[in-house]
């Protein structure tokens, strides 16, 4: 668990860094106005990409983990139940999309299906795939064919030109940034042929996954518009050009959330295994050594992003240095955050989807009342102030209801079980 959870952290690194320089990229040679309609596009095609994929991953984690002990026969049908919906929907969110998004809106197949191969991969208990491709290779291809087509657009389509052509700037950069995802696909592919035994398609799998998924999948779609809900707000509320700022300012939330995945990743298909033979001692070590190694090496991440905030923010451009109210109340949610640990996966590894879904039903909405209220006055400040609201909520509730219901807290005596340097130099 260890040697994944570095990796996953590792290829966290690697991919925070990658999208730190591309809104750099694209806060400096645009307009705040045409970054923020190319933040606003992506973060658009992201959201119903992460409806449309009903969080079919985690679904198949689940299974294919718990099929470890009968040599996972029949998981090829749950990987086809898994894949099938999602790449339907998303088909169909293309074409209704692609009026507006152009060439992105093709990307949406491919992002769907791509975390759902990569999902299943990591249900078979190997990081690698996941870390190497969607860690490193989309990031950074991303970063450099967006790049290539910032820096190569004709000077009378770069910011300062009057000539109304915004859309052939953000058309092909955000094709640019589209294009991975289907390089992405093939390689998840081709890293899971491996791994899938071939055995006869079993019937009812696709019933047992979708049952146990369904509620999940309620809760992954919320999970999805809460991750970028305060993106779209700001835009319908404030106006591109403060999507721009927002967006730069809460660039560093990626670090954050991207350690949490790689952790999470990596640990999630042996909490499955220890809720489900009602290990608890086990699932309690594995929750406070996470929890422990995130805060390890997060916190200084954000205390060094709200001190260097007034000359980082400069790095995007001129403009940007006014957002460093928006800096700090990001590092400290984000340390609140990842003191709770990898709460929400504790819960739904016990099965608990249900309080899952409720539990984002109810940061959603706390979210959407906080921006109303105060994005069309503070700007990108409401947004984060409103994105900070809901994150402590969707935090703090599933980390009471695990506590309540097994005793479960994020630090214990097994905390220190990740400052002991035998358990670094093992991994």
């Amino acid at each position: 668990m260890a040697r994944g959870g570095i990796a996953g952290i590792t290829g966290a690194g690697v991919g925070a860094l990658a999208q730190f320089l591309l809104v750099v990229v694209v806060t400096r040679a645009l307009s705040a106005d045409q970054a923020g309609g190319f933040f606003t596009a992506t973060a658009l095609a992201l959201m119903v990409a992460g409806v449309a994929k009903l969080d079919a991953g985690t679904g198949l984690i689940y299974f294919i983990a718990r099929a470890k002990t009968y040599d996972y026969r029949g998981i090829s049908g749950y990987i086809r139940a898994a894949v099938a919906p999602g790449a339907a929907l998303s088909l169909a969110a293309s074409a209704l999309l692609y009026p507006h998004l152009g060439p992105l809106a093709l990307a949406l197949p491919f992002v769907v299906v791509a975390d759902v191969l990569l999902a299943a991969t990591r249900g078979f208990g190997t990081m690698r795939p996941t870390v190497l491709l969607d860690g490193v290779l989309l990031p950074v291809a991303q970063l450099a064919l967006v790049g290539a087509v910032a820096f190569t657009s004709p000077a009378g389509l770069l910011p300062g030109s009057s000539d109304g052509h915004d859309e052939q700037v953000t058309g092909p950069l955000a094709a640019a940034w589209g294009v991975p995802y289907l390089l992405l696909v093939v390689l998840a592919a081709a890293s899971l042929r491996g791994r899938v035994p071939r055995t006869p398609y079993l019937p009812g799998t696709g019933r047992d996954l979708w049952r146990h998924t369904a509620p999940r999948s309620a809760a992954g779609a919320i999970q999805a518009v809460f991750q970028r809900l305060d993106i779209m707000i700001v835009a319908l509320l404030a106006g591109p050009a403060q999507v721009a700022v927002y967006t730069a300012a809460t660039r560093f939330k990626v670090v954050g959330q991207l350690a949490n995945q790689g952790l999470s990743q990596a640990a999630q298909p042996r909490l499955v295994r220890a809720m489900a033979e009602g290990d608890l001692t086990r699932a309690r070590e594995l929750y406070q050594v996470t929890t422990m190694w995130l805060v390890l090496l997060t916190w200084p991440v954000w205390l060094g992003y709200a001190l260097l905030a007034p000359w980082l923010l400069r790095v995007f451009g001129t403009g940007y240095g006014d957002a460093v109210p928006v800096a700090l109340v990001l590092a400290a949610t984000m340390m609140v955050a990842t003191a709770c640990g990898m709460v929400d996966v504790v819960l739904t590894s016990a099965g608990h989807t249900t309080s899952s879904l409720a539990n984002l039903l109810a940061a959603v909405g706390f979210t959407v009342v906080l921006d109303l209220a105060l994005i069309p006055t503070q700007g990108a400040l409401g947004a984060a102030l409103g994105w900070s609201g809901g994150a402590l909520l969707k935090n703090l509730l599933p980390l009471w209801q695990i506590h309540q219901r097994y005793g479960l807290r994020p630090f214990g005596r097994h905390s220190l079980t990740a400052l002991r340097f035998r358990s670094w130099a093992a991994a």
